[in-house]
C-alpha cells in the first residue's frame, strides 16, 4: 500500500461549497453518465431514507477485482495484489480516512460502487457449483474527485472536492475547472434505448423452477432451513443508451435506492427499494423488506391490500425471521445490549406496491471499522433466507448462474465513517448487447410452487414494461431445422450423454447459398454421404436437402443474403432402429473475409503443431485442433493458420485447401490425410479446362515463397490469394482469384 498511497498521496482537506443546479438533478447526472466511474444514486419519493441525491464523477482511485487478484488504478497508474476484496477494502479506508472533518453531509470523500453477491465466498467457505458466465468484478468501487449532493429536504446542493496533495502538488484547483467546464457545458440529448421484450429468456423452465421451489420445501420440512431464498436470471438483447433507461425507470416508479454506475464495460441500473445497512458515526442501521402487495386502483382498493399486508400471517412470520436474523449479525459488530428493533411491520407505499419493513438499530463497537460491519452482515439476510449459510448453500446448488450484483449491494463508504448501501434487488447488468435481471422470492413451507413462479413472472415484466412501445426491440430468432421440425436455434437441446457431445462423435458441411441458389449441393451431399457411411457405418438419410435448406433460408429472411449453412449430423445413444442421431441445418450471414479490408490477399502464419490423424479424411465434429489453430493465427495477427504435417511438410490450412501456381503448374500439398474439398475440387476442374497441368507433390513452408502465386480455396469464399506469410510477402497474380470466383460463383 506504500506505493499506492505515494502515488495518490493524501488528502489534506476537503472543499465543499453550497451551490445552486437549476436543472432536475437527474437531468444533471445524465452530462457524466457516458464516463466510466460515474456513480448516480437517487433518492425517488418521500420516505425518510430517501433524503439526498448524490453523484460521484471523475475517480481518482478505482479499486476492482474477481477472487483474489485485486486491481487499483490511482492517477493513471496501476497495481495488482493478491490479497483478499475485504482486506483491500479495509486497507484503502484506512488509508484516506479523514480525522477531525466533522459534517452533516451523507459522504464528501469516499468510495462509490457496488459490491457483488458473490463475496460471500470470501467471507464464508460455501460451495461453488453454479456457473459465473458474466466474469465481472466480484468488487467494483471508485474515489470520486467530484461528489455533488441534493439535500431535497433542505433545498440546497452542495460540491464536495478533496483537496488530494501528490508530491506536494495539489489537484483541487484542476478537479474545479474540470467541473466547472461540464457544468457549463450543454446537457447531452438522451439517446434511445430499445430492449427485445420477446426475446426475453430465463435459466429456469417452468417445471424446473417448481422443482427447485419443491426441493426447498423439503429441505425445509427436514429441518435444513425456515427460508431460502429462490430467484431466477431473465435475459434479452439491448442496444441503446443505458442511461436513458435508467432515466425512464426513475420517472415511471421512483424508490429510495435508485442507482446508476457505469464501469465502463457494463452498466448497473438498480431501482432497489431496500436499505441494507446505513452508518452515521457508530449509528447503525438496517431495514429489511418482506411483503409485498399490489396498489390499488382506487382508495377503497388501496386501503383493502393495505390491511391484507398488515395482517398476514405468512409476511409477519417470514418478516420476524429476517430480523432475528438481521439482529444477530449485527450483535457481532455492535456494542452489547444496543441491537433493537425500531420499528417493526411498517407499510411503505410505492407507486406500484406497498412493503412491509422493518428498523434494526445498534451501537458499532469501538473495535470495529465499515469493512467489519459488511463482513459482519453480508449478504443481508432478507435476501439469502434462514439460517444464511445454509440458504446460501441451498441458492447455490439449486440456482444456474451465479447472482453477482442481484442481491449484493449498492451505494457509498466514505472516508469520514458514514456509509450507506441498498440491497440490490430490481437491478439490471447491462453487458455486451445484453440486459440481465434476477427476481426472486422468499420460500417457507407454505409456498405455493405455481404461486411463487408467477409472482417471479410478474416482477420480471414490470421491469421489462419500460420497452413497450417505441422502446420495443424486434429481434427474430434465429431458426434451425432440428431432426424433421424448425424451431428456434436458442431452443434446440442434445443430450448430454450423446456421443455426438462427449466425443465430438458426428460431422459437418458447410454449403454456400448465394440469394437463394444453393452452390454445388451434390458435391456437397456426395461428401456427407461419404462419411456417413464411414463413420456412423449405417443407411445415409432419405432427405430433400434442397428443400430443407431453402426452408431454413426462409424461416431466416435470408433469402436476399449470401448465407453459409451448415448441416451437423451428430452420433445419438442408440445402435440399431429406432435411432436417436441429431441432424440439424441452420444458416448465418456471410461476409467474404477479403470484405472492408485494404490487403490484397490473406495472410498465413505457419501454426506450431503439426496434425496427423485419419479424422482429418472427414469434416468431423472433432474440430478443435483447427478451431484453436484459426484463433492461434489470429491472436498473432494473421488470417489463417497453415497446417502441417508431422514430417513438416505443408497439408492445408485451418479453413481451407491450399495450391501453389507455378506458371502453367498448379501444385497440391500431398498429405496423407486431408479433407478433400469441394471447393478444391471446383478449382482444380476449372484450372484444367483453362490449360493449367494439375501436380500433387510434398510440398514445405519455403516453397510458398518461390510460387507465382499461392491461393486457398473453401466452398464460402471460393478463391483468396495469400499475400504473406510468417509476415514475409508472397508473390501473386492479379486477377486469377477474380476469375476463377466469377466462373463458379
Amino acid at each position: 500500500m506504500h506505493d499506492i498511497h505515494e502515488t495518490s498521496g493524501e488528502i489534506r482537506d476537503i472543499h465543499i461549497e453550497q451551490m445552486e443546479i437549476r436543472e432536475e438533478f437527474l437531468e444533471f447526472g445524465s452530462r457524466f453518465a457516458a464516463m466510466p466511474g460515474t456513480v448516480l444514486l437517487m433518492s425517488g419519493g418521500d420516505l425518510d431514507c430517501a433524503r439526498y441525491h448524490i453523484l460521484g464523477v471523475k475517480p481518482w482511485l478505482t479499486f476492482a477485482g474477481r477472487g483474489y487478484a485485486m486491481n487499483i488504478s490511482v492517477n493513471g497508474r496501476c497495481f495488482q495484489l493478491d490479497q483478499d476484496p475485504f482486506d483491500t477494502l479495509r486497507m484503502i479506508l484506512k488509508a484516506y480516512t479523514l480525522v477531525g472533518i466533522n459534517h452533516t453531509l451523507p459522504i464528501i470523500a469516499g468510495l462509490m460502487g457496488y459490491l457483488s453477491y458473490d463475496l460471500k465466498d470470501y467471507i464464508e467457505k460455501l460451495p461453488r457449483t453454479s456457473i459465473d458466465d458474466l466474469v465481472l468484478p466480484h468488487i467494483c468501487l471508485y474515489a470520486p474527485s467530484i461528489i455533488v449532493i441534493r439535500d431535497k429536504l433542505q433545498k440546497q446542493d452542495w460540491l464536495c472536492i478533496p483537496d488530494r496533495f501528490v508530491n506536494g502538488r495539489s489537484f483541487y484547483h484542476q478537479d474545479h475547472e474540470w467541473f466547472l467546464t461540464a457544468l457549463h457545458s450543454k446537457p447531452p440529448m438522451l439517446e434511445s434505448f430499445q430492449g427485445n421484450i420477446q426475446g426475453l429468456r430465463s435459466n429456469f423452465s417452468k417445471n424446473d423452477y417448481i422443482s427447485s421451489i419443491e426441493k426447498i420445501r423439503d429441505y425445509i420440512v427436514s429441518g435444513h432451513a425456515y427460508q431460502v431464498n429462490m430467484s431466477q436470471r431473465f435475459q434479452t438483447d439491448f442496444r441503446g443508451d443505458a442511461f436513458s433507461l435508467f432515466s425512464s425507470l426513475y420517472k415511471k416508479n421512483p424508490a429510495p435506492f435508485f442507482a446508476f454506475l457505469n464501469a465502463g464495460d457494463h452498466q448497473i441500473i438498480s431501482t432497489s427499494p431496500e436499505r441494507f445497512l446505513k452508518r452515521v458515526g457508530d449509528r447503525i442501521e438496517t431495514r429489511p423488506i418482506k411483503g409485498t402487495k399490489p396498489r390499488g386502483q382506487n382508495k377503497a382498493e388501496d386501503h383493502v391490500f393495505r390491511r391484507q399486508l398488515e395482517q398476514s400471517n405468512k409476511d409477519d412470520a417470514e418478516l420476524s425471521m429476517i430480523v432475528d436474523l438481521l439482529r444477530n449479525d449485527l450483535g457481532k459488530v455492535c456494542k452489547a445490549g444496543t441491537v433493537r428493533v425500531t420499528e417493526h411491520k411498517r407499510v411503505e407505499a410505492y407507486e406500484n406496491v406497498f412493503h412491509l419493513v422493518s428498523i434494526v438499530e445498534g451501537l458499532l463497537e469501538d473495535r470495529c471499522d465499515t469493512t467489519d460491519l459488511i463482513k459482519a452482515a453480508f449478504p443481508g439476510g432478507s435476501i439469502t433466507g434462514c439460517p444464511k449459510i445454509r440458504a446460501m448453500e441451498i441458492i447455490d446448488e439449486l440456482e444456474p448462474h451465479r447472482r453477482h450484483i442481484y442481491t449484493g449491494s449498492i451505494g457509498y463508504m466514505s472516508f469520514h465513517q458514514t456509509l450507506d448501501l441498498s440491497i440490490a434487488i430490481r437491478t439490471a447488468t447491462l453487458h455486451n448487447g445484453k440486459i440481465l435481471f434476477s427476481v426472486g422470492g422468499g420460500i417457507v413451507h407454505d409456498s405455493d410452487p405455481e404461486d411463487e413462479f408467477h409472482e417471479t413472472l410478474h416482477k420480471g415484466k414490470t421491469l421489462m414494461n419500460v420497452f413497450q412501445g417505441i422502446h420495443e426491440m424486434t429481434v427474430e430468432p434465429q431458426k434451425a431445422w432440428v431432426n424433421g421440425r424448425i424451431q428456434a436455434l436458442d431452443q434446440s437441446h442434445i443430450k448430454i450423454m450423446d456421443p455426438g457431445f462427449q466425443y465430438g462423435y458426428g460431422f459437418f458441411e458447410t454449403i454456400r447459398v448465394d440469394h437463394g441458389h444453393i452452390k454445388f449441393l451434390d458435391a456437397h451431399m456426395d461428401r456427407f454421404n461419404r462419411t456417413w457411411r464411414h463413420i456412423f457405418d449405417q443407411i445415409i438419410p432419405d432427405l430433400s436437402w434442397d428443400d430443407i435448406l431453402l426452408q431454413v433460408i426462409r424461416e431466416n429472411r435470408l433469402e436476399n443474403e449470401v448465407a453459409a449453412v451448415k448441416l451437423i449430423a451428430a452420433r445419438g445413444t442408440r445402435h440399431e432402429p429406432p435411432f436417436d442421431h441429431n441432424i440439424i441445418v441452420f444458416p448465418r450471414p456471410y461476409k467474404h473475409r477479403l470484405d472492408g479490408k485494404n490487403e490484397c490477399g490473406l495472410k498465413l502464419a505457419t501454426y506450431p503443431e503439426a496434425r496427423h490423424t485419419p479424422l482429418a479424411d472427414h469434416k468431423t465434429l472433432n474440430y478443435l485442433y483447427y478451431y484453436l489453430a484459426g484463433q492461434w493465427a489470429m491472436h498473432q495477427g494473421y488470417d489463417e493458420a497453415l497446417i502441417l504435417n508431422p514430417n513438416g511438410s505443408i497439408s492445408e490450412t485451418n479453413s481451407a485447401n491450399i495450391f501453389l501456381v507455378n506458371g502453367s503448374k498448379c501444385i497440391k500439398p500431398a498429405s496423407s490425410h486431408v479433407l478433400p474439398g469441394i471447393m478444391e475440387q471446383k478449382v482444380e476442374e476449372l484450372l484444367l479446362q483453362w490449360g493449367y497441368i494439375m501436380e500433387k507433390k510434398i510440398l514445405f513452408p519455403h516453397d510458398l515463397f518461390y510460387a507465382d502465386a499461392v491461393i486457398i480455396t473453401n466452398s464460402l469464399m471460393g478463391a483468396a490469394p495469400v499475400s504473406a506469410m510468417n509476415g514475409q510477402a508472397l508473390k501473386h497474380l492479379k486477377g486469377l482469384c477474380e476469375s476463377i470466383n466469377e466462373a463458379l460463383l
